[in-house]
């Protein structure tokens, strides 16, 4: 049987596609700029994630996602817009008796959009660079990431997408985690990334849900409490790709139990040299720092 020359340029570059992304393996030490890097850039922004691409060593970017009144995924930590680093459309402050003013949740991404993210002085942050942005849609992030690594020639970097939600703000600051991971999923599918992304969530019923109806994918169990790593996954249901605790619960014990059961460790979020380079003297499987410049100078 003959093929066509076109039938067969099509199966090549079909087969180039798959090749790529099964030749993209997670990083052997996972280098995250968390929210993008807070640290040197408004957070969660697009321009936080293009300047993370920057320093040589990082390899992950880390983000939040919420959920807009009309059903778009947003790019954003806080259930509400800040009043510590937003301005309102008219470049007023968010006084901080309305701290709960501006719900994501409540709001359509047109009226989110028109807030300031970027210029207000954060005092948590005080190097961070200022520049007027606002809080993205997942799928823009997506697409000026992935825009940049093909006209940089960048390696691909990995996402690690963190669902924001909880059981008591289901219906008030969040969809139930089903429609969340439906729309969330929705994207990643869409954008063609689903080998590159890691989904994390404090909120266990979200990546639940994930290992039950997407069981190729990734996923992040983020913990912060004094249960040790058995009672962790105990209490998942199951073994996640990575468990992922506040840096002060890691110790070398921790790390050998997790690899025992291969899993991997990637703590949240050490900020400092001593405390990185600590954390990877116990055999960590990555780091996710608000200061991606500091962490690659971690040996």
């Amino acid at each position: 049987m003959k093929l066509k020359k076109t039938t067969i340029l099509i199966l090549l570059s079909a087969f180039a596609v798959k090749s790529n992304a099964q030749d993209v393996k997670f990083p052997v030490f996972s280098a995250e700029a968390h929210r993008g890097g807070r640290g040197l850039m408004p957070e969660n922004s697009i321009e936080a994630m293009l300047n993370a691409m920057k320093i040589d060593g990082i390899t992950t970017l880390e983000m939040d996602t919420h959920i807009s009144k009309d059903g778009k995924v947003v790019v954003t930590h806080d259930d509400y817009l800040s009043p510590a680093f937003m301005l309102t459309p008219d470049g007023k402050d968010i006084p901080v008796t309305d701290a709960k003013k501006y719900p994501i949740f409540g709001m359509n991404y047109d009226e989110i959009k028109q807030f300031d993210l970027g210029t207000k002085y954060y005092d948590l942050f005080p190097k961070q660079k200022k520049e007027k942005t606002h809080l993205p849609l997942l799928a823009d992030l997506i697409d000026a990431v992935q825009r940049d690594i093909k006209s940089n020639k960048r390696k691909q970097f990995f996402y690690n997408i963190e669902t924001k939600c909880s059981e008591s703000g289901d219906g008030i600051t969040n969809p139930k985690p089903e429609e969340f991971v439906k729309l969330l999923m929705d994207v990643i599918i869409r954008k063609k990334i689903t080998d590159f992304v890691v989904i994390q969530s404090f909120d266990k019923r979200t990546i639940q849900i994930i290992h039950e109806k997407y069981p190729k994918m990734k996923t992040s169990f983020l913990v912060a409490n004094k249960k040790t790593y058995d009672e962790n996954i105990a209490d998942l249901g199951y073994k996640p790709f990575i468990l992922s605790p506040v840096w002060q619960m890691v110790n070398e014990e921790f790390v050998k139990k997790a690899h025992a059961n291969g899993v991997k460790i990637i703590p949240w979020t050490a900020n400092t040299l001593a405390d990185i380079q600590k954390l990877k003297a116990f055999n960590v499987d990555g780091i996710i720092s608000d200061y991606p410049d500091i962490l690659v100078q971690a040996k």
